[in-house]
Order: C-alpha cells, then structure tokens, then sequence
C-alpha cells in the first residue's frame, strides 16, 4: 500500500466566524492522484485553500507525516505544494516567461531553473511561441496551461489543482488532462484535484471524496465511486 502524501485529519476551515468545512479526513497517497467531487459552493476549493494555508483552520494537515499547522504560505510552497487557483491566477502584465520565473522565486538554482523552463515549454509547445507576450493577452486556454506550467516550476510534490478544465474547449481539456496524466504517472507528481467534470476527474484519480456543505459524505477508490448509483445519477448524468 503506497504511503499517504498528504492528509488532513479533522479539518475544519473558516470565513471569518462562520465555519465552512466540518472534520474533513481525506488523503492523497504518494504518486496518487485525489478528487474532490461536489456540487458548487460544497466546499472544495476551500479544501484546497485550506491546505494551502491561505485560511484560518483547526484540526491538522501533515505533509508526509509532518503537521502544517501554524506553517506560513511561502514554507508550504518551500515544501513542494503547488496550488493551481480556480481562474488561472496568471501575473497579466508579465509576460509568459516572467510568469514562469516568478514560479521559481524559492530556488536559487539558476540553470535548474532554466532546465525546468524548457521542460514545461516541452509540455506546452505553445508558450514557446509566446514566451515573450504579456500573459493577459493569452487565451483562457493559454492561461490555464500557463498557470499549470508556473505551478511546474517548483518542482513540486504536490499540485492542487482547482476546475483545470473550467472555460476551455473540449480538445483542450483533453490535452490539458493527458499532461496532468503524463505528470502524475511519468514524474510522480502527486495531486488533488477538484474538477465539474466528474467524468473526466474519476479517469484521472485513484482515489475520489464526495463532499456536501463542508462534509465529507463518501470516500474511497475512484472506480467504487464510479460505479455508486447515486454518484452516477447526480454527477455522471446516466
């Protein structure tokens, strides 16, 4: 059995005094891709925020074995946790390539750096062509694939990744997701995924959680929830 990554045990996250998530247990194995699946205002990108330590929380969050709590933003990033927000998150004015170097601001690796660059235009030939344009310019699909390219550059561990997919064509969410694929499977990036598209998520994911107003309801493998009647009437539509 392949030792748990990341899990979070009790965790419960706020907005203010109002509290959002309920005891959330759920966990992402080494090399094992996690999905979050809900409906929308459920609860999953707080999940996501939560463990990236942008909100207020209680109970625990261990990186391998290793409690989070009380951990600043930059030291979880330092740890190899890439979050990839809902809306791409890209620095518009910057262009691509500073985009990508502002991914690689913890590492003081230069030729690393420049060897990871490469890499993710390797993975996305079209930010090649348009290394030198301002990243607003881009389209939502150039964005996205800018926003997992940055997240890239940490060389991270761990990607959280909030709707990839959402306002893109169909043939490139194909794209984007055999990328996600190919990281997961070929260089063993880890990741937690909330994604609409249920579908597209449960082919991805070993393992998937279901979550309703901040609560965990179901968990357990990707192909068990697959195949739950009820999970396919309300997120799968057959």
């Amino acid at each position: 059995m392949a030792a748990m990554l990341l899990e979070t045990v009790g965790l419960c996250a706020f907005y203010g005094v109002t509290q959002v998530l309920f005891g959330l247990d759920l966990a992402v194995a080494e090399g094992g891709v996690t999905t979050l699946l809900g409906a929308n205002g459920a609860g999953k990108t707080t999940t996501l925020r939560a463990i990236s330590g942008t909100m207020r929380i209680s109970g625990d969050i261990r990186f391998r074995g290793q409690s989070l709590a009380g951990w600043a933003i930059e030291d979880i990033v330092r740890l190899g946790i890439a979050h990839v927000p809902q809306g791409r998150g890209t620095f518009v004015r910057q262009t691509v390539e500073e985009n990508l170097e502002i991914g690689a601001m913890s590492r003081r690796d230069r030729a690393g750096i420049s060897a990871d660059i490469e890499r993710a235009y390797g993975y996305f030939p079209r930010l090649r062509e348009r290394r030198r344009q301002q990243a607003g310019t881009l389209s939502g699909g150039e964005q996205q694939m800018l926003a997992v390219a940055r997240a890239l550059m940490l060389r991270p561990q761990l990607m959280l990744l909030d709707e990839p997919s959402f306002g893109l064509a169909p043939l490139l969410v194909q794209e984007l997701f055999a990328i996600l694929r190919t990281l997961n499977r070929e260089e063993k990036v880890s990741m937690l995924l909330v994604e609409q598209n249920a579908s597209l998520a449960l082919d991805l994911a070993d393992r998937a959680c279901l979550i309703e107003t901040g609560q965990l309801v179901m968990t357990g493998a990707a192909h068990d929830l697959r195949s739950d009647e009820n999970v396919r009437r309300a997120y799968l539509g057959y």
